[in-house]
């Protein structure tokens, strides 16, 4: 019995639901590894008809947790022991982030395609990173558990950015002026947890997407991005533009990415890489993931270019010949910020728009990409918190309520169109 298998957070994978309508197409038996804290909403979705879930086969279930290095490994490669006596194992693939790691060592040991075992590694690592990669780094301070007090004051450049080394979703990124303030922003992390300290790089982000098969990149396109960090200490992202408008970079951007895969080995899969490129134009390596990556890019590079690139993904993963088109339309997604308090409501004065609230199981609607020549449009307003939730300051990715996507033929259209999006969209907030 042929079988897939995948792996990540339970919603992630449902939210990513394409994948599992290609493996289902191939009537291969899809296979779930997510972590236990999911097993009873797993069990409630897989029983019901149309969720996505209803087309996993059998999940298997794993404990751990993201600041504890390998922590999930074990559990991994215990499932992978007893699935691959009881089915012929065709592909396996990571859709979220948590999951990497040990998805390499699977894929590895099973001989099925995958960005290779030292780029699952270093890829889930914020310090292997800097280690591996020396040349597109700032400067950077390891600091493992138990060694904070070994830090001194000359050794830091200030500002400075502290990161926790295994977590994601900007989770626990904090920027800190001075001495005083790094101390403080230390403390707030266990500690069993491996933390850098860096220097912050000044400049535009971008991400890098590159689809990989066999070593070469059959694909790679700049994303450039906006996070809080141009007004607070935090580093959320507010917003995705496919293909990046700057042009006057992107050489040296796909140039440093090119070098990155090669250092790495990258051999088959997505790496989704983040940079900032100084006021000098010298591009910096932020992170990379060797994952779908998160919120709408998927979802924009669908609307830039006609295609969905999840498709591609899994040829790549069963080791069939894969390609994907170049951008044709500019797309982009913007988180809006909010006001402190609970949210009421949020309205928007489009005609045929409405907010979509997602509900308990965070599914997103099915957003399809227009004809070539299309006007500017609104594809989509969502709202990712329910009712009567409390905003919170954006400290982290999870912190976000609403979103819109939209794309347009040029820039200058798609600029003006976010200008009457965001104009026409009101968050009611009871304080």
């Amino acid at each position: 019995m042929e079988a897939f298998i995948l792996t990540g957070t339970f919603g992630v994978v449902c939210r990513n639901s394409l994948y599992l309508t290609e493996l289902a197409k191939r009537g291969l038996k899809i296979l779930l590894i997510t972590q236990a804290r999911w097993r009873d909403e797993a069990f409630a979705r897989m029983a019901e008809p149309g969720h996505p879930a209803s087309m996993i086969h059998e999940i298997g279930f794993i404990d751990g947790g993201v600041s504890e290095e390998g922590s999930y490994n074990a559990g991994v490669v215990a499932l992978g022991q007893l699935w691959r006596e009881k089915y012929e194992i065709a592909g396996v693939l990571a859709v979220g982030e948590t999951l990497v790691e040990p998805t390499g060592i699977l894929a590895d040991a099973l001989g099925m395609p995958s960005p290779g075992l030292r780029a699952t590694r270093v890829c889930r690592s914020k310090y292997l990173q800097r280690f591996y990669l020396p040349e597109f780094s700032p400067l950077s301070i390891v600091l493992p558990a138990g060694e904070r007090d070994t830090l001194h004051a000359e050794d830091v450049r200030f500002p400075a950015v502290v990161k926790p080394a295994s977590r994601h979703s900007s989770s626990g990124v904090e920027m800190v002026d001075d001495w005083d303030e790094l101390h403080k922003q230390l403390r707030t992390y266990p500690e069993h947890e491996t933390v850098l300290v860096e220097a912050k790089v000044v400049g535009q982000e971008f991400s890098v997407e590159s689809l990989v098969q066999h070593g070469k990149a059959i694909f790679t396109s700049v994303t450039r991005k906006e996070t809080t960090d141009s007004h607070a200490r935090t580093f959320v992202e507010l917003s995705h533009s496919v293909p990046s408008d700057r042009l006057d970079v992107q050489d040296a951007l796909l140039d440093a990415n090119q070098k990155m895969l090669d250092k790495l080995g990258f051999e088959n899969g997505i790496a989704h890489a983040e940079w900032r490129v100084d006021a000098d134009g010298k591009p910096f390596l932020m992170e990379v993931a060797a994952r779908t990556p998160g919120d709408g890019i998927m979802v924009l590079y669908g609307l830039a270019t006609g295609a969905a690139a999840e498709p591609e993904i899994t040829k790549i993963a069963l080791g069939e010949d894969a390609s994907y088109p170049t951008p044709a339309r500019h797309a982009r997604q913007i988180y809006l910020e909010h006001e402190l308090g609970t949210l009421a409501d949020v309205v928007i004065e489009w005609d045929g728009i409405e907010p979509h609230w997602l509900g308990e199981d965070g599914l997103w609607p099915e957003i399809q990409p227009g004809a070539q020549d299309d006007p500017p449009t609104l594809r989509a307003l969502l709202v990712l918190k329910g009712k009567g939730t409390t905003l919170t300051e954006l400290s982290a990715s999870e912190d976000r309520a609403v979103t819109f996507l939209i794309d347009a033929p040029t820039v200058k259209e798609l600029d003006e169109l976010e200008h009457r999006v965001r104009e026409a969209i009101t968050i009611k907030v009871e304080k």
